[in-house]
């Protein structure tokens, strides 16, 4: 059956198409793959595996034309980042306000 094995970093990516037997799983075909030797950042222990954008457990079997995707771990959460931003500038514009009243 034919799989297809995708790392994605922020300005490239990395895709394997592999044929492999009937009963193969997520980790496996990531194995077969290369990729971890390639990227030594890649740790099945820590990275989480996908199948079209779904979470799924290492040891999940896959079907014919199934894409297992190896997720990284983002630094912050997107949300957390903008909330962060939003209060430094509301900060910024009180000290600016007061700034401004005191003149």
């Amino acid at each position: 059956m034919h799989i297809t094995v995708v790392y994605a970093l922020p300005h490239e990516q990395f895709i394997e198409e592999l044929d492999v037997a009937e009963d193969t799983t997520a980790e496996e075909a990531v194995n077969m793959s290369g990729l971890p030797e390639q990227h030594p950042d890649i740790d099945l222990s820590l990275n989480k595996l996908g199948i079209f954008a779904k979470l799924v457990k290492n040891d999940q079997v896959l079907s014919d034309g199934d894409r297992v995707e190896i997720y990284r771990s983002l630094p912050r959460k997107p949300r957390d980042a903008h909330a962060v931003d939003d209060k430094k500038a509301r900060i910024r514009a009180k000290r600016e306000k007061r700034a401004a009243g005191a003149s």
